[in-house]
This record gives structure tokens, C-alpha cells and sequence, in this order.
């Protein structure tokens, strides 16, 4: 790695309606270098990119290419100045050939149209010899791999650029030795003097693959670091924004009473998993249990809860609910078997925003009765009033669009939908994100209550002292796997952090 700067960020800011997405956030990247950018949600990571990409203009502050100032107002801006990018979704062309997507726009020509054989040989050596790859690139894309499909847009994006390349999420769908092809052809490019902005959640893969490492959180520059020198422990504790010293001397935490729960298992798995989302795993789930799962942004949480729940279909293993054991399941059956689902983003896969309060609440219970049981407007009055009371939803009517709320209330109504299909088992995934303190606590108090009356929750959270006061047992993430469980006196943030840090070693 040279140690000369291709590439300064001074002072960035930017801002939405209501949101401060970077604030004054520095960054650099040196000759020949693999520099991580890190954070949890909202940290501004992609905020960050995209200032770069030219896909969002900057308020404030400077870019420096080589040493002078630029100007990036567009992606083309972006491109002119050799920084090119490819994304978590390959952004590409599958109907077309292989190197008709690596030259799409660019296409050599000669006088009546396309030169096929220049760009066919093109395409080749460009494959061959930067990503040592060989293809037969008249192909359609779309009968290569997902992993040959990323290569393919890597080799477009290195031929544009001139020196800075940013992968964001690129390892998201590959399994373990396509991981390994894909840091091979990176450390080539490195070599060759290649600048490489890697955005990942994968800690392992962080410390494999980086010489830098740069932390954001909520749009502030926590610090960037070289890899070798920064611990596992501090790199999370950074992220999170609490240092490990500080909670292990934390003697307070408030502790739940210990509850009884049966001892059967409500839910079961059996190397349960999903290639490329989450490894296959083995959990017992009893019933009158909150069941946490911890772990950072992208270390397989939700992808848990969305194959339990059929949103994602297993391809390995299987799960028993109830004693009935299913090689897969799907969202209709899974709310047959008795789970109710609150997604994590609850604007998009959750709300719909032009349905009143009353709609929202019924459509679940409407669905699972079918088409032909249309429930008359006055049980959907009485359903909506007793979830509105229950969870004190403030609202002036039943019939008020759900989309006029507050973010807490609306978060009540999502849960109230599916307390109305009186499940056995409910998965919250994030729901007190976003929330005023008030409603959080309201939602927390919910879900006690619920566990006491005998439902089970699979509980999902970023803030881990709220899965201290909510769970009887945390699974701990990372990488898309389980790493650990903790109980009674091991459940305090340090050890959910150390296990994170450590990887359940």
C-alpha cells in the first residue's frame, strides 16, 4: 500500500427533511488500499457513498481527487473521475451476453454497428486478466451464477475506472468459497494499485480483507483506524457506542424475575437454513419464552426469523412447529401454525399507509379466514376498538389513514394486526425502532404481559439493554450463524458484545 492519498472527503455533510444523514464526516483512501467503511443502521454509510457516486449532491464540505478538488453532481461527474461502484444487487443486464453487459454504452464500433468480435476479445481479456477469469462471454448472463454475475459486474466497473473502485455489501449472496475467489481477485486489483472502498457487515471478513478500517455512527465519524491495530472488541464497541470497560462495571442492571415456562418445545429446528442468507442452525423455542436474537446489522437476524416465518423459503433442514415438521414453510401456513410477524421496517413491509387504523388491524384475520368469510363491518369495529383500548393507541377514530400517526402508534397498530389472529407465536423484528422513549416502554410492557399470558416472542433488537429487560434467553449472531446463547446472569451488554467481538470462541 502506498501511503500517498488518491482520494480526501473533508467535512461532508448532508441533510434530509427532518434528518441530519452525515455530519462534517472526513474520509480518505490511500494508493493500493482495502479501506472498510463500517456502522450500524442510520450510521451513514451509504449516505457517504452515494456523495461520492454522485447520486446525492453535498451541502457541505470538500472532495479532493489527487490533490485537487472536485466537483461530483451526477454519476456520470462520478465515472469521469474514475470512481465507479457496484452494489449489493447486481445492477446488470441478465438477457444480455456477458460482454455485451461488461461494454453496455460503451460498445467498440465499427461503420454499420457494433464490432461483436472486438468486443467478445475484449471482454475476455479484460476477465482473464485482471479477475484471472475465464468465460465464454457470449453467453447470457443469466446462465451464470450469482457469484459469476457479481465478477462480471466488478470487471465492468474496473474497466471504468481509474483507480477507485467501492463494493457495497458484495459478499451478501455468496457462499463461503466465493467469498474467497472474490478477495483474491481484490487483493489482485489491490497489487495493481487499485483503490478499494469495501461496505460490509461481515466482521471476519473485515479483518481478512482490510488495511483500514473507518466507523460511523448516527452521521458522525467515530474514527478510522489501521485493522491490524484495532481489536475485534473495540470495533464493536465503536460501532454501538459503548465501551465494553464501562458496561463490565455496570452492577444495576435491572434483572426480570426468572418465569416458569413449559417445558415442551413449542418450536424446533433442525439444520434450518437458506444458502447464501443463514447457515443452518438448531434452536428450541418453549412456549411463554422471549427469545432474543442479538447480533450487528446483517448478521442474520432477520433472515432467522423471515425463514421461520416462510418469507424466505429453507433449503436445508427443517422445523417442527406444534410436532408437525416442515422441510419449508410458507407466510399462509406459518399463520395457520399460529405466528404473527412485525417486520423490521414497518414504513415498507408493514403500514399501509392509505388503509385506516381499522383496515390495518383486520387484515391479517381477514386473510387467514379466506376471501368467502368476509367479516361484517360491525366485528371489525369490535376487533379494532379492543386492540386500540388494549394497546392505547392514540387516535381521534378507528377510521383515521394509519399513515397520519406517529411512528409509535403506528407500531401499536402492526402489533395489534396480529394479536388479532391471537398467535401463539410472535416475531417482533426492530419493533421499538425509530419510537419516542414513552412507547417504547409501552411496547416493552407489552411484551411482557404477552409472554405472561402465555405467548411466545421471538425478539429482535439493536439496543441491547432493552433485550436485557425483555429476554429470558439471547441468541447471538454473526456472520449469518448462531455463535451463542445467553441466560440468567450471562445476559449483561458486555457479554453480548464479547460474543459478538469473539465469535462464540
Amino acid at each position: 500500500m502506498d501511503d500517498s492519498e488518491v482520494l480526501r472527503m473533508k467535512g461532508i455533510c448532508k441533510s434530509f427533511p427532518g434528518v441530519r444523514a452525515l455530519s462534517s464526516v472526513d474520509f480518505s483512501l490511500k494508493k493500493g488500499e482495502v479501506h472498510s467503511l463500517m456502522g450500524e443502521n442510520g450510521a451513514g454509510k451509504s449516505t457517504l457513498i452515494k456523495v461520492l457516486t454522485g447520486v446525492y449532491k453535498i451541502d457541505q464540505g470538500d472532495i479532493e481527487l489527487n490533490g485537487s478538488k472536485i466537483e461530483i453532481n451526477s454519476t456520470e461527474d462520478a465515472q469521469k473521475n474514475g470512481i465507479s461502484t457496484v452494489y449489493q444487487e447486481v445492477n446488470l443486464c441478465t438477457n444480455l451476453s456477458v460482454a455485451e453487459n461488461i461494454y453496455i454504452g460503451r460498445e467498440p464500433r465499427k461503420k454499420f454497428g457494433i464490432d461483436w468480435n472486438t468486443m467478445n476479445s475484449n471482454a475476455e481479456k479484460l476477465l482473464l486478466e485482471r479477475l484471472n477469469l475465464k468465460l465464454d462471454v457470449k453467453k447470457l448472463l443469466s446462465s451464470y451464477s450469482v457469484a459469476i454475475q457479481q465478477m462480471v459486474a466488478i470487471a465492468r466497473a474496473v474497466d471504468i475506472s481509474k483507480g477507485i473502485l467501492i463494493l457495497d455489501e458484495p459478499t451478501s449472496s455468496l457462499d463461503a468459497e466465493e467469498v474467497k475467489q472474490l478477495f483474491n481477485v481484490m487483493r489482485k486489483l489491490k497489487a495493481e494499485g487499485m483503490s478499494i472502498i469495501f461496505v460490509t457487515h461481515f466482521l471476519d471478513q473485515v479483518y481478512e480483507i482490510s488495511d483500514r478500517i473507518t466507523v460511523l455512527r448516527n452521521g458522525s465519524l467515530v474514527g478510522t483506524y489501521e485493522a491490524s491495530k484495532l481489536t475485534r472488541i473495540d470495533l464493536v464497541s465503536k460501532m454501538i457506542g459503548k465501551d465494553i470497560k464501562e458496561l463490565e462495571k455496570l452492577n444495576d442492571i435491572s434483572k426480570k424475575l426468572n418465569r416458569k415456562f413449559e417445558s415442551n418445545n413449542l418450536v424446533s429446528s433442525n439444520e434450518f437454513g437458506k444458502k447464501g442468507t443463514i447457515e443452518p442452525f438448531n434452536v428450541e423455542i418453549k412456549k411463554g419464552e422471549i427469545l432474543g436474537l442479538a447480533g450487528l446489522l446483517g448478521s442474520g437476524r432477520s433472515e432467522l426469523v423471515r425463514l421461520l416465518f416462510g418469507i424466505d423459503k429453507a433449503d436445508h433442514g427443517y422445523v417442527t412447529i406444534g410436532g408437525k415438521k416442515y422441510s419449508y414453510i410458507y407466510p399462509k401456513k406459518a399463520i395457520e401454525e399460529g405466528f404473527g410477524f412485525c417486520p423490521e421496517d414497518r414504513k415498507v413491509e408493514g403500514v399501509i399507509g392509505d388503509l385506516t387504523i381499522r383496515e390495518n388491524i383486520i387484515v391479517a384475520l381477514q386473510a387467514s379466514r379466506g376471501i368467502f368469510k368476509y367479516m361484517s363491518m360491525k366485528k371489525q369495529q369490535e376487533i379494532a376498538k379492543k386492540y386500540i383500548d388494549m394497546l392505547a393507541i392514540k387516535t381521534p377514530s378507528m377510521e383515521q389513514r394509519i399513515k397520519n400517526l406517529s411512528g409509535g402508534n403506528q407500531q401499536k397498530v402492526i402489533l395489534a394486526r396480529w394479536l388479532a389472529t391471537e398467535p401463539q407465536i410472535l416475531i417482533l423484528d426492530e419493533p421499538t425502532r425509530g419510537i419516542d422513549i414513552g412507547s417504547k416502554s409501552e411496547i416493552q410492557n407489552i411484551i411482557l404481559k404477552l409472554a405472561e399470558g402465555g405467548m411466545t416472542i421471538i425478539f429482535i433488537s439493536s439496543e441491547l439493554q432493552e433485550m436485557i429487560r425483555c429476554c429470558d434467553r439471547i441468541l447471538v449472531l454473526r456472520d449469518r450463524k448462531i455463535i451463542g446463547e445467553l441466560k440468567d446472569d450471562d445476559l449483561e451488554e458486555s457479554r453480548i458484545m464479547e460474543t459478538i467481538a469473539e465469535g462464540g470462541k
